[in-house]
């Protein structure tokens, strides 16, 4: 009998910036090592499991008002989704003011000396906004490593900043639209699992953070677990109709699924 574990609750954040060229906005995407246990050298979104000092500092936050967060548990998805972007990209979002190049990356060391962005914080007076993170999506698979992930949309405006992977769970990252990121996946340039591809799919509706943004909030966020259905005497990993997803099924055969 396989034993049970319970899902880990994971965070992750969708970085928009307009594009020099006014075309599609790009999203800011990462390639993990491959040396990583999950999805080695996959093309994802920033992001990564909730820590108990995420929730401690939600937990402070909300304690205090106006963090603009319906409960505990989604307060700390906002304060891991920008925690992570700053540690695996060195990007600073989500803040109450513009970061300077130069700041970024003394938060981006001292988040790693200790591990906690609530130090971040106090050491460089910021203040999160994290009423700015715009809820997406929540992902939930159904087997036993899963992610119970909420995906956040963010604003970065023109991206004019500095930013470099970590080297250790990141090995690369770029900026591309949507539609050019699943274009590369269907060229072979890179590795996007069903859940990845799905949301991209959604994003790629979408010319600007605007457009995303307000699709995002006519489309309340609903757990979203896949599941495997026959059709046509082929399975297929499907998800539910009615999410803003323009495709919602696909072969299992065609699906990278992330589990090995």
């Amino acid at each position: 009998m396989t034993e049970y574990l319970p899902p880990v609750p994971a965070a992750t954040l969708v970085v928009f910036r307009r594009a020099r060229d006014g075309g599609a906005a790009e999203l800011l995407m990462i390639q993990r090592s491959a040396n990583m246990r999950f999805v080695p050298e996959a093309t994802v979104f920033p992001g990564g499991r909730i820590d108990p000092a995420d929730v401690a500092l939600a937990e402070r936050l909300t304690g205090a008002g106006g963090t603009g967060c319906p409960d505990i548990e989604d307060g700390a998805a906002r304060v891991a989704a920008i925690r992570e972007a700053l540690e695996e990209c060195g990007l600073v979002i989500g803040m109450d003011r513009r970061v300077s190049a130069t700041e970024a990356s003394e938060a981006r060391r001292l988040l790693l000396a200790t591990g906690a962005l609530a130090p971040v914080l106090e050491q460089f007076g910021w203040s999160l906004d994290l009423a700015s993170l715009v809820p997406f999506a929540r992902w939930c698979p159904k087997h036993r490593r899963a992610f119970d992930t909420r995906f956040y949309l963010a604003d970065l405006g023109t991206g004019d900043v500095e930013l470099s992977a970590d080297d250790t769970e990141t090995s690369h990252l770029f900026w591309s639209s949507a539609a050019r990121t699943l274009d590369m996946a269907r060229e072979g340039q890179a590795r996007i699992i069903f859940p990845t591809r799905r949301n991209l799919e959604r994003l790629a509706q979408h010319a600007s953070f605007a457009a995303a943004a307000a699709h995002a909030r006519a489309h309340p966020v609903t757990l979203i677990t896949p599941r495997v259905e026959l059709r046509d005497e082929v399975q297929h990993l499907t998800i539910p109709e009615g999410l803003g997803y323009p495709i919602t099924s696909a072969p299992l055969g065609d699906v990278e699924r992330g589990l090995d």
